[in-house]
C-alpha cells in the first residue's frame, strides 16, 4: 500500500468510526430523553399497575429476569409480573414443540388474568424504560435474549452483542411471536447492520400501531 493510499485508508476508517460514534451518541441521547419523559408521563399508570399486581396474589409487582446485554453482559430486565409466583418452577412441565421453536407458549396457563391484559396491551414492558435510562437497553434494538438463546443465534450472536437490546425493534413490529425464531435472528442481524437515526425513528413510529393492533401478541 502506498503512503497516499495508506493515509486515505486511515482517514476513511477514522471517519467511519467518528460517524458511528456520533450516531451512537445521538441515539443514546434520544434514549435518555424519551425514557425519562415516558417514566414521568406514565408514572400514575406505573403506580396503579404495581398496586394491582401486588393485590392480586400478594406476590412482587416486578419480575426481574436475567437477560444478555451489550457485550454479552447480563442484566436484570424489568417487567410487571404477568404470571403466577411459581411460574419458573412450572415451566419444565409445559415445554413443548412450540416453546422449542419460538421460545413462547401461545396458551400459557401460568399467566394471570391481569397478566393477560398487561401482555396484550404491552403495559407489562413499561418498567423497561428504567433499563433504558440505566443504559442496559435502548428504545430500539434486538429483543433481549436469555443465555440459553445464545446457541440459537450461533455465529450471529456477535451482531446481537454489538448493540444494546431494545424495548422495540424490527421483530417487535413485524409479527412478534408469530415469527419463527430463525427469522427473528435474521431481523435482529439486519437491524444491527442498519441501525441509523432514521431507522431508530421509523421503528419507534411503527411501534405505536403495532401495540394498538396487538399483532403477534399472545
Amino acid at each position: 500500500m502506498t503512503t497516499v493510499a495508506a493515509v486515505l485508508h486511515l482517514t476513511g476508517s477514522d471517519g467511519q468510526a467518528q460517524a458511528a460514534s456520533i450516531r451512537g451518541g445521538l441515539i443514546r441521547f434520544m434514549d435518555v430523553v424519551v425514557a425519562l419523559g415516558g417514566l414521568i408521563f406514565f408514572f400514575p399508570t406505573l403506580l396503579m399497575i404495581a398496586v394491582a399486581v401486588k393485590l392480586q396474589d400478594g406476590g412482587p409487582s416486578l419480575f426481574r429476569h436475567e437477560r444478555v446485554g451489550r457485550g454479552g453482559r447480563p442484566f436484570a430486565c424489568l417487567k410487571f409480573r404477568s404470571m403466577t409466583v411459581d411460574a419458573q418452577a412450572r415451566l419444565p412441565e409445559l415445554i413443548d414443540q412450540e416453546w422449542i421453536e419460538r421460545r413462547k407458549l401461545r396458551h400459557d396457563p401460568r399467566v394471570t388474568r391481569l397478566g393477560r391484559f398487561l401482555r396484550l396491551s404491552s403495559l407489562d414492558e413499561l418498567p423497561q424504560l428504567i433499563n433504558v435510562l440505566k443504559g442496559d437497553m435502548s428504545l430500539v434494538g434486538p429483543r433481549p435474549i436469555v443465555e440459553d438463546e445464545i446457541a440459537l443465534y450461533g455465529r450471529h450472536f456477535a451482531a446481537y452483542r454489538a448493540v444494546r437490546p431494545g424495548l422495540t425493534g424490527l421483530w417487535q413490529v413485524s409479527g412478534r411471536n408469530d415469527v419463527p425464531y430463525p427469522r427473528r435472528v435474521a431481523m435482529d442481524v439486519w437491524l444491527v447492520r442498519n441501525l441509523t437515526v432514521r431507522t431508530y425513528l421509523v421503528l419507534l413510529a411503527r411501534t405505536v400501531p403495532a401495540v394498538l393492533t396487538r399483532e403477534g401478541v399472545h
